[in-house]
């Protein structure tokens, strides 16, 4: 496996060695050990002021995946593939979906999106907050309270935007917010947290889901001294570095980082003659640049040439497949140093 000086994909993000050392550590059984059950607290705590809400934290092993138990209709509000991939899910499991789609370079529009809600009435509203194939960074205000004026409960993908933007949970009616690891919090893929109301908690308690990825055994976790199953110590330890390290640098510190950073990028592709994606700079996300590939390469070639020089950026999925790429500025990555190194191996590429 080879590895790339100057790492800028969109995810999973470069490690800091501060990071990695967790994993060189021998800890006891997250099972029975009180220790852990402390960190396990204390890192809740972290992240409800990270993601601004003052409802229940769940951490569990595994990349971020989404909740979709019970709901009987879903309608996805997206703007790009993982946003539609809601729909695609929810169908997958026999549930009544529709979409509110925009394209790929745009925003959903809630006038539309109230519409269907209002026609369909939904059990649950999906939406994603930075669509990264896209670039694209969804306001959610007002489809939270579209989800409330219909009654359906909130879902949301912030697992690229969380930590390198303001999420604000609470304020926006989430109900169930998805995050990863591995993006802005700068970790290996192998946590998934999420948000829960008390709102989804009584859905989850109607429906009563009993698989192995069902959240109601975690409802008292960490307070009743009992694990679902084991968890992942040292993945933990790792999380609770990041999120502290995000308090210190303080959260308006960091959200200004990534903003910084990703303006800073935009400018230099703008200044080769590379063309953003969106159809406007202001609906792009603070945590990743997503680029049309450039006139005369292709995707391969460019890829290729890139990586001959130290640079590792992200292709692309679906119908933006070998047309769009991207430039991942999120967590250790949103580094204005790094970005000038990477968008100059971009520009040297391009004249050769």
């Amino acid at each position: 496996m080879r590895e790339y000086p100057i790492g800028l994909v969109p995810g999973p993000v470069s490690v800091p060695k501060k990071y990695a050392q967790a994993w060189l550590t021998d800890f006891g059984s997250s099972d029975l050990e009180a220790d852990f059950f402390d960190l396990y607290a204390r890192t809740q705590t972290l992240v409800q002021k990270l993601l601004g809400t003052r409802e229940s934290v769940v951490i569990t092993s595994g990349e971020a995946m989404s909740i979709l138990w019970g709901s009987v209709r879903l309608l996805a509000v997206a703007s790009g593939l993982f946003g539609e991939g809601f729909a695609d899910m929810a169908r997958a499991l026999g549930i009544k979906a529709e979409t509110v789609a925009a394209e790929y370079d745009s925003l959903p529009d809630p006038q539309r999106v109230r519409e269907a809600a209002l026609s369909f009435r939904p059990h649950v509203i999906t939406a994603v907050h930075c669509e990264t194939p896209s670039g694209t960074l969804t306001p959610l205000k007002d489809l939270g309270e579209i989800a409330r004026e219909v009654g359906a409960l909130f879902l949301v993908d912030f697992v690229s935007s969380g930590g390198g933007a303001p999420v604000d949970a609470d304020a926006n009616h989430i109900d169930i917010g998805l995050l990863g690891s591995q993006k802005a919090l700068s970790l290996p893929p192998s946590l998934s947290i999420s948000t829960v109301s008390a709102r989804a908690w009584n859905a989850m308690k109607r429906v009563n889901y009993a698989g192995y990825d069902a959240y109601l055994p975690w409802i008292d976790v960490p307070a009743k001294v009992y694990m679902p199953y084991t968890h992942d110590w040292h993945g933990m330890t790792a999380l609770n570095l990041s999120l502290s390290a995000i308090m210190e640098e303080g959260m308006d510190n960091a959200f200004a980082r990534h903003s910084r950073t990703a303006a800073l990028c935009r400018e230099l592709a703008r200044g080769m003659g590379l063309r953003l994606f969106p159809v406007s700079e202001a609906i792009c996300s603070p945590t990743v640049s997503a680029f049309h590939v450039p006139d005369g390469w292709t995707w391969e070639a460019f890829d290729a040439a890139l990586r001959a020089r130290g640079l590792a950026v992200g292709g692309n999925y679906g119908p933006l497949a070998g047309k769009v790429f991207r430039v991942g500025h999120m967590g250790s990555q949103a580094d204005e140093e790094l970005i000038l190194r990477g968008m100059e191996v971009i520009k040297e590429t391009l004249k050769k």
